[in-house]
């Protein structure tokens, strides 16, 4: 009889953990997702929406599922009785498991009052308004900001080099400015990348303020922690980050779930969790595949497959937009290996077929996409 496996959540790893468990055990285990929402968004491409760049693609989740050899439930789980093993919908319906997987992702806030928040998703109209100003010279300045040093910086620098592209392009002269918590540009890839990063952003004209916190913005200040007041014409920030609460599945108190190195939930057996809900910094597709596929090893080697599940040992690698050619950073967490980091013109590692690097997600999207031609926001 096969185990059956609960994934709680729709997004990167609940896909990731799907594909690898079917890859590490299919004969062993019986997987269902479940989601509120009927679509997989690839999100990393929202960051060109409003500059006409890319658009976020959107994935029917039960095909996806069904391709990974995975049920789907269109409901969300609200409980967990870690006893008894059972697990209740938000409906009220209550399914057994074996194991449980949870990743249902994080909440998006918005954090710094009198800012436009970079959503990640349709269209970002307020975002496009505000580049339509500085084309037409209502605004002058703008600076791109983020509420902490956790979560994922990324898409920060993007929205500054892509805009900075496109206003060099189109003649418009406009002052730039990333505000940013971290200590240095995109530090958590390590000294080395963070160099070149913070070298790019020099060479486009791009100014960065660093060991800042925005508090809100008014009057035309942006007012930040420490430090003066800064004037600019406009503030794009990202989103404040808060993990999605099951009832009866131990967080912090800004919903987080603390695991140990092989993704189990800590003080509850057989219940595991992955990506975004996870207290692991970083919050990145990337990293939501690998804690996945540490989880699907683990639960392997349970069933009694003959493999040495390994512990979540960090790599972290991205594709930077930057409005000409995309950059790619990588750098390793788990070791201090901050002068091996890179950032360079090809992928170092491999092909790259997606802004997601993930063992199973990313040849398994673009095998998708070449099947199939995926639905996008309208």
């Amino acid at each position: 009889m096969k185990s059956r496996v609960l994934i709680a959540g729709g997004g990167v790893a609940s896909i990731e953990a799907a594909l690898a468990l079917r890859d590490l055990a299919a004969d062993k285990v019986e997987v269902e997702i479940f989601s509120p929402r009927q679509d997989f968004v690839y999100r990393p491409q929202a960051i060109g929406e409003p500059y006409g760049a890319a658009r976020a693609a959107h994935y029917d989740l039960a095909d996806l599922a069904a391709r990974c050899g995975a049920g789907f439930h269109q409901d969300s789980i609200a409980s967990v009785d870690p006893e008894s093993r059972l697990a209740t919908t938000h409906d009220g319906e209550k399914f057994p498991y074996d194991y449980l997987v949870v990743a249902p992702g994080a909440r998006l806030l918005w954090p710094v009052p009198g800012a436009v928040t970079f959503w990640g998703v349709n269209h970002e109209p307020e975002v496009r308004k505000l580049m339509d100003g500085l084309h037409e010279g209502e605004l002058h300045s703008i600076a791109f900001t983020m509420p902490g040093a956790e979560g994922w910086a990324l898409p920060l620098y993007e929205l500054a080099l892509l805009t900075g592209a496109e206003l060099f392009a189109s003649g418009v002269d406009a002052k730039l400015l990333v505000v940013t918590p971290e200590d240095a540009p995109l530090q958590v890839f390590g000294r080395r990348a963070s160099g070149l990063v913070g070298a790019l952003l020099s060479e486009r004209g791009i100014e960065v303020r660093s060991g800042m916190h925005p508090v809100r913005y008014e009057g035309g200040h942006l007012i930040v922690a420490p430090g003066d007041q800064i004037d600019v014409d406009a503030v794009i920030s990202l989103p404040k980050l808060e993990g999605r609460r099951i009832r009866d599945i131990p967080h912090d108190p800004n919903g987080f779930v603390r695991v140990d190195d092989h993704c189990r939930v800590l003080k509850r057996d057989r219940i595991f969790a992955a990506g975004d809900v996870t207290h692991f910094p970083v919050k990145q597709g990337g990293i939501a595949t690998q804690q996945a596929d540490v989880i699907a090893e683990t639960i392997a080697a349970d069933l009694g497959i003959a493999i040495d599940p390994q512990p979540f040992d960090p790599v972290l690698r991205a594709v930077l937009w930057t409005g000409e050619y995309p950059r790619y950073l990588q750098g390793w967490l788990g070791g201090g290996h901050g002068e091996n980091s890179s950032l360079t013109a090809e992928p170092p590692w491999g092909e790259s077929e997606g802004k997601i690097v993930g063992r199973y997600l990313t040849h398994f999207i673009a095998e998708v996409d070449r099947s199939q031609a995926p639905q996008t926001i309208v």
